[in-house]
C-alpha cells in the first residue's frame, strides 16, 4: 500500500516528522518497506515567467526565450512548442541537478547562450512520459519552488501490509492509525451529493442471486457526464500513490479505490444490455473478454456481474470489454459491492487475474464502507465529468451481516504481554482505531465488551483483540524475558518403537536409509512385472497430482528402491547396501480410507568387503542379504522361520529367491532380482532384494526370553558327515535333529557340503558338527556316544541318510 505524507495530513492533524512518522508506523505494525521524499533536490527548480519567446536564428525548431524568476531575468533556449510568452514555466537554474543525475549548466546552443533549462514533467520525474514543457497554472508566485508551488512536495511511504489489515489498504485506513498514536480525531472526506435526476428505479434494477456470495450490491446512475481528462490535483494524486490517469470517470474509481479503499467499477450504461444487473454465477464453459483485451474460460464457481444476456465483469476482479466507458460514454452506472473472499481469492488464482480490486476484495472489503464510496465517487463525477445523478441508489442488502462481539480481560491481556495493563488503557487504545468497547459491569475481572467494526474482519478472538492492545500501546514496552521451557519424556508407542528398531539395525549391520516420496507412476508395477490379477495393482489415486509420475499412493516400495539403485550405478556408486522402511497403502473394499502398512525393502549389490589391498574381489550373493534379514528377524526372536524356494515374486529370479514364512504367515521374499526386471531400470549388475512385511514381524515378535545360567562345566564337538538325497537341505537336517529331545544339545552347524568325486550321481555330503555341554556335570565318552548315535540314527532312519 502506498500512502502519502499530506494525503495522510488531510485526515488527521499531526506535526510528526516524516521519519517519526515511518518509524511510528512500523512499530504499530505497518512495516515502512520504503520512504521516498517527492521533490527533494529540486528547490532550484522554480516558478518563472516568459517575458518573451523569439525564434532562433540558427535553428528553425528552437526558440529563445527571456525569463523573469522575480529576482533577474536570463535567456534560455528551448525545443518545445507549446509555450508562448506570459506562460509559467518549470525553470531549472544553473547547477540544479534533474532526476538522473542530469546536471544543468550554463551553455551555447547554436550560437545563443542559454543559462538553464525549461523542465517537462518527465524531466522532473512527475510523468513517464511528457510533451512539451511543463506549463504551470497562473498565480504561483515567481522564485518560488514549484514542487512547493505545486504542492508536491511530499513524502510517499510504501508499507508492506500482512494479509490480515484490509482495512490499512486505503489513505483513510493508515490514517486511522496515525490518529490512534497522535491521539487526533480522524476526519473523513467531505462531499455534498445532489441527486437532480429521474428516481434510478424507473431506469435499471438489480438481482442477486448469489446472496451468500454477493451479500451487498448497490449502485448509482449519472447521465450526461463528459469523458475527458482529469484534473492536474487528481493526476498529480494518482501518480504520487503509483497509479496513471486515464479519464475523469476512471479516475474517481480509482481515486476513491486508494482513499477510503472500496473497490468501484463504472459501466457505461447504454452497453448494458436491459439496462440492469444480475448477480450469478457463469455458465461452465462460458468464455468472456476482460479489459485487458484477454479472453478467459470461466466455469460454474465463478461470480459474474451480468446485464439481461450476458457477462460484462468478473465479480471484484475487472470488468469486460463490452460494458467499458469510452470516450463517447455519456451514461454512467456506478457500482459499490461487497464479495465473498473466498469467491474472489478462487477465481483470481485460477486465471491468474490479480487486481487492486480483487486484493481487497481477497482479504475482506468493508460491507458498510460500500455505500459511502459510491455516494463519494458519484458526487466526484459529476464535479469532474458533469452529468446528473439519478434520485436514489440500489442497494440490495438482504441479510445486514452482523458485527462480532468479543470480550477482553485486562487480567488475560497482563498475562500475555507481561505488562500491568487497566482496563481502561485498553478502553481507550481500542477505542481509538474505531472499536466499540464497554466496561462489563456484570463482571469483576476486568473484562470489556468490544464491538467489532465490519472494517476489521481480521479481529474474531480475544487473542487478536490483545495484539491490538500489544502494537497500539508500542511493541518496544514488552519487557524482554527468557522463554520457560518443560522437558518432557515420552515413550514412544510400541508400534513407532518397532519399525525405529527395524531401521536402526539396518544401519547398524551397514545399510543406508533412503525415503522416497509415497507417490509413484501407476506403470511403475508394470516394471516389476506384477501381473493385472496383483491386489497390488489397486492403488489409491491423487486427486490432483503434481505429475503423472506422482499420481498414486504405492503399494509397494519396491519400484522406488530399484529407482534409487539405479540412480546410484548411474553415478558410480557401485557397492550398494540401501534399506526403506516406509509404510503402504493397500486398498480394502471394506473401508473408506486405505489401510496403511509398514514394509522394509532392503537392496544390496557390488563387492562384499570394501575395496583395499587385503579385501578380496568377492561380490555380495544371496547369503549375503539372506544373513542380514536373519540377523534383524533374530533381533525380533521370530522363531521357526522357513525359507521356503517354491514360491517366490515376478520381480525375483526363479530358483534363486524364496519366501520367509512361518507356519502359514508368509513374513515376505528374498532373493535375486529379475534380469528382465533390472533391465526396466537400466541396471546391468546383479541386485539382490528383500521385501518384509513387518506388521506381520512385529505380530510374529516373541518377549526376551529371560536369562540363563552359564555352565562351567566343558563343551564337546562331535563332527560327522552324511551322505544325503540332493533334495535334501539343510533346514531339513536341522529340523530333524531339532526333533531329538535332548536338553544338553547347545548348537548344531552344518559346516560344509560337497559334491563331486567319490559322491553316487543324485548325493551330496553335508557335514555337521553338534556342540554338547551340562550344567550339572562334565560329559563321558560313553554319554557323548550315545547321545550324538540317537541323532545320527534319526537322520538315516528319516531322511535317508548315510555316514560317510
Amino acid at each position: 500500500m502506498i500512502v502519502t505524507y499530506n494525503w495522510l495530513k488531510e485526515f488527521v492533524d499531526f506535526d510528526l516528522s516524516p521519519e517519526e512518522l515511518s518509524h511510528r508506523l512500523t512499530m504499530a505494525g505497518l512495516e515502512v518497506d520504503a520512504m521516498e521524499k517527492l521533490g527533494d533536490g529540486l528547490d532550484s527548480v522554480i516558478v518563472a515567467r516568459l517575458a518573451a519567446v523569439d525564434s532562433h536564428p540558427d535553428a528553425d525548431r528552437l526558440t529563445v526565450c527571456r525569463v523573469e524568476t522575480g529576482t533577474d531575468t536570463v535567456q534560455v533556449v528551448c525545443g518545445a512548442k507549446n509555450h508562448r510568452a506570459g506562460d509559467l514555466v518549470a525553470f531549472a537554474q544553473v547547477g540544479s541537478v534533474l532526476p538522473g543525475d542530469f546536471k544543468i549548466k550554463k551553455s551555447k546552443i547554436r550560437g545563443q547562450e542559454s543559462m538553464g533549462m525549461l523542465c517537462s514533467e518527465k524531466e522532473l520525474g512527475l510523468a513517464e512520459e511528457s510533451e512539451g514543457i511543463m506549463i504551470l497554472p497562473p498565480g504561483l508566485a515567481l522564485g518560488k519552488p514549484v514542487m512547493a508551488a505545486l504542492g508536491l512536495k511530499d513524502v510517499r511511504y510504501e508499507i508492506g501490509l500482512t494479509p490480515n489489515r484490509p482495512d490499512c489498504l486505503s489513505v483513510v485506513g493508515v490514517a486511522r492509525e496515525v490518529a490512534a498514536m497522535v491521539g487526533a480525531p480522524l476526519g473523513l472526506p467531505k462531499f455534498e451529493l445532489v441527486e437532480n435526476g429521474d428516481d434510478i428505479r424507473g431506469q435499471s434494477s438489480v438481482t442477486v442471486d448469489e446472496p451468500g456470495l454477493c451479500p451487498r450490491y448497490s449502485a448509482r446512475l449519472i447521465r450526461g457526464v463528459k469523458i475527458g481528462p482529469s484534473p492536474e490535483w487528481m493526476v498529480r494524486k494518482l501518480q504520487t500513490v503509483g497509479m496513471r490517469s486515464i479519464n475523469n470517470v476512471v479516475d474517481v474509481t480509482n481515486f476513491v479505490l486508494m482513499e477510503l479503499g472500496h473497490p468501484l467499477h463504472a459501466f457505461d450504461y447504454n452497453l448494458l444490455r436491459g439496462g440492469r444487473i444480475v448477480v450469478r454465477r457463469a455458465g461452465e464453459g462460458e468464455a468472456f473478454t476482460t479489459l485487458d483485451d484477454k479472453q478467459h474460460v470461466l466455469e460454474a464457481g465463478d461470480l459474474t456481474i451480468c446485464d439481461a444476456e450476458g457477462p460484462v465483469a468478473l465479480a471484484g476482479i475487472m470488468g469486460g470489454q463490452n460494458s467499458e466507458v469510452q470516450p463517447d460514454s455519456v451514461d454512467i452506472l456506478l457500482e459499490a459491492a461487497y464479495f465473498n473472499p473466498a469467491t474472489i481469492r478462487r477465481t483470481s488464482k485460477r486465471l491468474g487475474i490479480h487486481t487492486e480490486s480483487s486484493h481487497r476484495f481477497e482479504r475482506g472489503a468493508d460491507v458498510n464502507m460500500a455505500r459511502v464510496a459510491l455516494d463519494r465517487a458519484a458526487a466526484l463525477i459529476a464535479e469532474l465529468a458533469g452529468g446528473t445523478i439519478a434520485r436514489g441508489a440500489i442497494d440490495v442488502y438482504p441479510s445486514v451481516l452482523a458485527e462480532r462481539r468479543l470480550t477482553i480481560t485486562a487480567r488475560k491481556a497482563s498475562e500475555v504481554l507481561g505488562l500491568k495493563i487497566d482496563a481502561l488503557d485498553i478502553k481507550q487504545m481500542l477505542r481509538s482505531i474505531g472499536l466499540g468497547c464497554e466496561l462489563a459491569i456484570d463482571r469483576e475481572d476486568g473484562a470489556l465488551y468490544v464491538t467489532v467494526p465490519s472494517f476489521r474482519p481480521d479481529l474474531e478472538r480475544e487473542i487478536d483483540l490483545i495484539e491490538e492492545v500489544a502494537r497500539l500501546g508500542g511493541y518496544d514496552r514488552i519487557p524482554v524475558t527468557m522463554p520457560v521451557g518443560r522437558s518432557l519424556c515420552h515413550l514412544l508407542p510400541e508400534h513407532q518403537r518397532q519399525v525405529k528398531s527395524a531401521r536402526d539395525h539396518m544401519v547398524k549391520v551397514g545399510f543406508s536409509e533412503v525415503i522416497n516420496y509415497s507417490f509413484i507412476a501407476p506403470a511403475a508395477l508394470e516394471r516389476i512385472g506384477l501381473d493385472g490379477q496383483d491386489p497390488r495393482r489397486q492403488m489409491v489415486k491423487i486427486l490432483n497430482p503434481l505429475t503423472e509420475e506422482q499420481s498414486v499412493m504405492r503399494t509397494t516400495l519396491v519400484p522406488s528402491v530399484l529407482e534409487t539403485v539405479a540412480g546410484n550405478l548411474a553415478y558410480r556408486s557401485l557397492d550398494l547396501r540401501l534399506v526403506e522402511v516406509r509404510p503402504v497403502f493397500c486398498v480394502d473394499p471394506q473401508e473408506e480410507l486405505p489401510r496403511e502398512k509398514a514394509r522394509l525393502v532392503a537392496a544390496m549389490c557390488g563387492r562384499r568387503e570394501p575395496e583395499g589391498w587385503a579385501q578380496n574381489g568377492q561380490t555380495v550373493d544371496f547369503y549375503d542379504l539372506k544373513g542380514v534379514i536373519e540377523s534383524l528377524l533374530e533381533q525380533f526372536r521370530v522363531g521357526s522361520l522357513v525359507f521356503d524356494s517354491s514360491r517366490s515374486e515376478p520381480f525375483l529370479h526363479p530358483g534363486k529367491s524364496c519366501t520367509l514364512r512361518v507356519g502359514d504367515k508368509i513374513l515376505g521374499t528374498l532373493g535375486e532380482v529379475h534380469p528382465r526386471v533390472l533391465g526396466n531400470f537400466e541396471i546391468e549388475s546383479p541386485v539382490y532384494l528383500a521385501d518384509l512385511d513387518l506388521e506381520m514381524v512385529f505380530s510374529l515378535a516373541q518377549s526376551h526370553p529371560g536369562f540363563s545360567q552359564i555352565s562351567k562345566f566343558p563343551d564337546v564337538y562331535r563332527d560327522t558327515a552324511l551322505l544325503v538325497d540332493e533334495s535334501v537341505s539343510a533346514a531339513d537336517l536341522f529340523e530333524k535333529i531339532q526333533g531329538v529331545k535332548s536338553k544338553h544339545i547347545e548348537n548344531v552347524v552344518l559346516f560344509d557340503v560337497y559334491r563331486g568325486k567319490g559322491i553316487p550321481e543324485g548325493k551330496k555330503s553335508m557335514a555337521i558338527r553338534v556342540r554338547y555341554r551340562s550344567l550339572e556335570k562334565t560329559f563321558t565318552d560313553e554319554e557323548i556316544q550315545a547321545a550324538h548315535g540317537r541323532i545320527v540314527a534319526t537322520l538315516c532312519r528319516e531322511l535317508n541318510a548315510e555316514i560317510r
